[in-house]
């Protein structure tokens, strides 16, 4: 699950978590969401060769409908941020695992990516903290190859990573194959550290930066890069949780959480 980081840190409209109850951002207009900018799908087009010209224009999205909440057992811990729309704060504690501790992260994660491909089969979208973007019915060439090349950032961030290594070189990484492909990288949204904290130190930034830090072995966190073929920037419905971006274009995440070793990265959240 990505974060949104405040904008004195990256320049963005406003400080907000997407995995919390943030504040609105687009104007409070029901069921419907207009793109404030026409052209920028014909924009994202010149900015690198689609394998398929020009991407179709796309109608405004429309909200769907959200069922109720399903009751939880009692005796499972609630985490702080649920029933309420505060933004929950991050702790500055950097989440260090010994061997006991890991062999819970493994299990967790493994659990983790497991609901993720079951769910994937039923509702093909973004689920959970380790997140993949689904193709859902016919999809053009040029988002087939949105969604490819955001996965394979994910895989080249990850491939930085280990023991030593500066955190801004993930997002180096990941700048350098979007922008090859002629693609964005969307600011607003952070990776994290996660363990028994959900959301903590450190925070990984996608785009090209100078944020200090080394990772450490025994270190988890998340990358999540979002790929966008237009706007980088984002609004956020007054759902508090839905994300789009700011001129209606499309965008793609993949997300893991890795395990640093003294040699590179362990990838948690597969099955």
């Amino acid at each position: 699950m990505a974060i949104k980081v405040p904008s004195m840190e990256l320049h963005c409209p406003a400080p907000l978590l997407s995995g919390g109850r943030g504040k609105t951002c687009l104007q409070k207009k029901p069921f419907l969401v207009q793109a404030k900018r026409l052209g920028g799908l014909e924009k994202a087009s010149t900015r690198g060769a689609q394998e398929s010209g020009q991407p179709k224009k796309r109608a405004p999205l429309i909200r769907g409908t959200v069922s109720p909440p399903l009751p939880v057992p009692g005796n499972i811990p609630r985490p702080p941020y649920v029933g309420t729309k505060d933004v929950p704060e991050i702790p500055k504690e950097i989440q260090m695992h010994d061997k006991e501790s890991i062999v819970h992260m493994k299990a967790a994660c493994e659990l983790a990516a497991r609901v993720l491909e079951y769910a994937g089969t039923l509702v093909k979208g973004y689920h959970g903290d380790t997140s993949k973007t689904f193709l859902c019915g016919e999809v053009d060439e040029a988002s087939k190859r949105l969604v490819k090349v955001t996965e394979e950032c994910l895989l080249r961030g990850i491939s930085t990573c280990k023991h030593g290594t500066s955190f801004k070189k993930i997002g180096r990484r990941i700048s350098e194959h979007a922008e090859r492909h002629g693609l964005g990288v969307v600011e607003c949204f952070v990776g994290h550290g996660v363990g028994r904290v959900f959301h903590s130190e450190p925070i990984i930034y996608h785009q090209r930066n100078n944020k200090p830090g080394q990772m450490v072995e025994g270190q988890t966190f998340t990358i999540e890069p979002i790929l966008s073929m237009g706007s980088t920037d984002c609004d956020m419905w007054d759902d508090g949780w839905t994300a789009v971006t700011t001129d209606g274009s499309l965008a793609a995440q993949f997300e893991h959480t890795i395990l640093i070793t003294r040699t590179g990265a362990e990838i948690l959240t597969k099955c």
